[in-house]
């Protein structure tokens, strides 16, 4: 009995240190980003997983967009895409393709837009994507969202155009719940 729970024991330490290990030196902003997300955990907690969120993105030839995602109970209900500033796009892209809105079962048609996910798993892609330390980049983290990611990502050395990799996020807010109560 006592060699099975010694067992037990060294397994689970050792698949601790290697969450532990995965999570620590690998980071550019470590501190901030743990930081960050113990408030998004919060957050989750306290908005019952429910909340939008705004991506925004500029190019250098002169379009801007800008896309609200809203989720909730931690799944994609609805994403909005909508372009702010059209200078250098092509003229020829469709009307229906400047604005518009997906929702449930389309979520994810448009190819334009930020991706469709969650706030978990921009936590997730920036720890295991975005934030890992690279001898050619300048990475970014800032959580101005009263804590949360705003800009998470990098940028390679000697790009020029459009050469960032990741998320700006300008606003985050919890959503009140449409539930319907059956009495």
């Amino acid at each position: 009995m006592k060699s099975k729970i010694y067992t037990v024991v060294i397994v689970l330490t050792l698949i601790g240190t290697l969450f532990y290990a995965c999570d620590s030196d690998d980071l550019n902003y470590q501190s901030e980003f743990r930081t960050s997300k113990k408030i998004w955990l919060d957050f989750k907690e306290s908005s019952g997983n429910s909340y939008q969120y705004t991506v925004e993105h500029g190019s250098w030839v002169g379009f801007n967009w800008e896309t609200t995602i809203i989720v909730e109970e931690g799944e994609i209900i609805q994403r909005h895409f909508d372009y702010t500033a059209t200078a250098g796009l092509s003229e020829d892209i469709p009307e229906s393709e400047l604005q518009w809105t997906e929702t449930k079962s389309e979520i994810g048609v448009h190819q334009n837009g930020a991706d469709p996910i969650t706030l978990e798993e921009v936590y997730n892609k920036a720890a295991q994507e975005w934030l890992i330390a690279r001898d050619n980049a300048t990475t970014y983290f800032e959580y101005e969202n009263n804590g949360l990611i705003s800009t998470c990502g990098y940028v390679e050395d000697h790009c020029v155009d459009d050469c960032f990799t990741g998320i700006i996020i300008n606003s985050i807010e919890p959503i009140e719940l449409k539930t319907t109560k059956t009495q």
